[in-house]
């Protein structure tokens, strides 16, 4: 049987160790590479919103991965998740956003779901696609979506403890309202860890380890 291969696109270079240790546990005999460019989420946030430019781009990554042999196609980044949806339907192999083996996690958990964010430009799209999936699903959800002011600025500055904060202060109060948690961006996972078990009444999800099982469903 001919080896998978599995093309990763990323906004941001600090997601490659990360999946790639996933993939290495989760999906060993595929193989990996990885396709990155930071400039994708840094244009967003200067225009507001995703924009048509952007949205080309994406696809022409989705493109070059496929083009680059990879048998699926997984772009680890929720803020640009229209465009990968719209690139897929040009391109001849499958191509899955990270977060939607999570929405319909957290679709088939609760019909009480809620999004935490940092950032505007991703929270928006996952709430969207929570919404999307649930219909898909004929289920009728309730979504409460929470913006963490200020906390992506202070990790892009370095404060890492007040981001963590912000997050997990946002997670306690969400957890009292709602049957399944949402993290919209990957690197607030690391705050649920910290969290007392009082403060975890209902599951918090991440997209990383839960696409990649999806992953491994397919592959």
């Amino acid at each position: 049987m001919k080896q998978k291969t599995l093309g990763l696109i990323h906004t941001s270079a600090i997601h490659v160790p990360g999946f790639a240790q996933l993939c290495k546990e989760k999906i060993p005999g595929v193989k990996l590479f990885n396709i990155v460019d930071d400039s994708l989420v840094s244009g967003i946030a200067a225009a507001g919103s995703l924009t048509p430019t952007i949205a080309r781009r994406v696809a022409g990554y989705l493109e070059s991965a496929e083009l680059a042999g990879a048998d699926y196609i997984m772009v680890t980044c929720s803020s640009i998740g229209p465009a990968v949806e719209a690139g897929a339907k040009l391109i001849g192999v499958p191509v899955v956003r990270v977060d939607q083996p999570m929405a319909d996690k957290a679709v088939a958990i609760g019909g009480k779901i809620g999004v935490v964010a940092t950032l505007r430009t991703t929270l928006e799209p996952t709430a969207d696609l929570i919404s999307r999936r649930a219909a898909m699903a004929g289920k009728k959800i309730e979504l409460t979506s929470k913006l963490c002011e200020g906390a992506f600025e202070a990790l892009m500055s370095g404060d890492a403890a007040t981001h963590d904060a912000k997050v997990a202060a946002a997670l306690k109060e969400l957890s009292q309202s709602v049957d399944v948690i949402v993290l919209a961006q990957a690197s607030m996972a690391r705050v649920v860890d910290t969290l007392k078990p009082e403060d975890k009444r209902v599951p918090i999800l991440a997209s990383p380890g839960i696409a990649v099982d999806y992953l491994a469903t397919v592959l």
